[in-house]
């Protein structure tokens, strides 16, 4: 899965860490998504894209491979 969350958040000048806030998440768990290490619950895609005021399908897309 590929996701626009730092571009996205850096776009809208929000921190890791207010993001994290917003969602209900640590830093480093944002940090994780942004960098791929870590793929986030339906839930927490949802919290993330609502937070960034950007659609689901925007924000996350489903690689061919996936």
């Amino acid at each position: 899965m590929v996701n626009k969350v730092k571009v996205t958040r850096v776009i809208k000048n929000i921190g890791q860490e207010e993001l994290a806030k917003k969602v209900g998440v640590t830093r480093q768990a944002i940090h994780s998504i942004e960098k791929g290490k870590y793929q986030p619950s339906v839930i927490l895609a949802f919290k993330i894209a609502k937070a960034l005021n950007i659609d689901i399908n925007e924000l996350f897309k489903l690689e061919e491979n996936d």
